[in-house]
């Protein structure tokens, strides 16, 4: 009897864990792209499904935010210029009640466009017209980064502690004194970085291999505005001096503060 039972339960548990894992699959690859841009829509529904994803496709802003929000999707591509709401209010609306990957899509040149999605809380951006298998890259590298932060959080890592500043990598938190200090995924792997060299120069290219996940091109300031958005979320340390450093020509250093390890 005692025999059959535990078969059952084995025989339960296995199913259960091959269905926890075939939806997280299948969660892995939804992906939702917001652009009124049919024909756009098409061609990219069209080269990501080729690529193993799920694609659903919305045309205005308040559609966008709406299937964002009630919708569960692995990565969400979303254009700036959409009718109703524009991608930068759909964006704020995403980021109020989740964290789910955005990539937003500008008009070439508008490099204003590019920084303020990323200090709304994109983790990346394309400028239009883009070749669908660099928008395939960059989701790609999302993932290996979201991959990497899972592992993390199932390994015994060790908090990472400068000053008033506490990471747990395993939890996810950055705790600032007494309070918790809101990140986006890409934010907090920046600091994770920064905080586990302190008191080191790490070049821009390091950086945005490891938090990016890809390679930085000459042109690429999204480094550079996650960083401001650190300093800013953190703002300077107890005595007023700042905690991430520019060293011109190279890249950042987290600062420990004189007469620490």
């Amino acid at each position: 009897m005692l025999t059959k039972l535990y078969r059952r339960c084995s025989s339960d548990c296995l199913y259960w864990m091959q269905n926890e894992q075939e939806g997280r699959r299948y969660m892995d690859n939804r992906i939702l792209v917001v652009d009124d841009d049919r024909e756009l829509c098409g061609l990219l529904t069209e080269y990501l499904t080729d690529e193993g994803f799920e694609v659903a496709t919305v045309h205005t802003g308040t559609e966008g935010a709406e299937q964002a929000i009630r919708s569960e999707h692995a990565l969400i591509v979303l254009d700036v210029m959409l009718p109703g709401l524009n991608g930068f209010e759909v964006l704020r609306k995403i980021r109020a009640v989740s964290s789910v990957p955005v990539v937003m899509l500008t008009a070439r040149g508008e490099e204003v466009d590019r920084i303020v999605g990323l200090e709304l809380g994109a983790d990346d951006y394309l400028p239009k017209p883009f070749n669908p298998r660099e928008l395939v890259a960059r989701i790609r590298a999302i993932q290996r980064r979201q991959t990497a932060s899972h592992k993390a959080e199932t390994a015994a890592a060790a908090t990472l502690t400068v000053a008033d500043l506490t990471v747990d990598p395993g939890m996810r938190t950055v705790q600032q004194g007494d309070r918790l200090v809101a990140l986006t995924s890409l934010e907090f792997s920046l600091l994770e970085q920064l905080l586990a060299q302190a008191g080191r120069v790490i070049s821009r290219e390091e950086l945005c291999n490891q938090a990016l996940g890809r390679q930085l091109n000459s042109f690429d300031r999204s480094i550079d505005v996650h960083v401001s958005s650190l300093r800013r979320k953190l703002g300077p340390t107890g005595d007023g001096s700042e905690r991430i450093k520019s060293v011109r020509g190279v890249g950042y250093i987290y600062l420990r503060p004189a007469g620490s390890a």
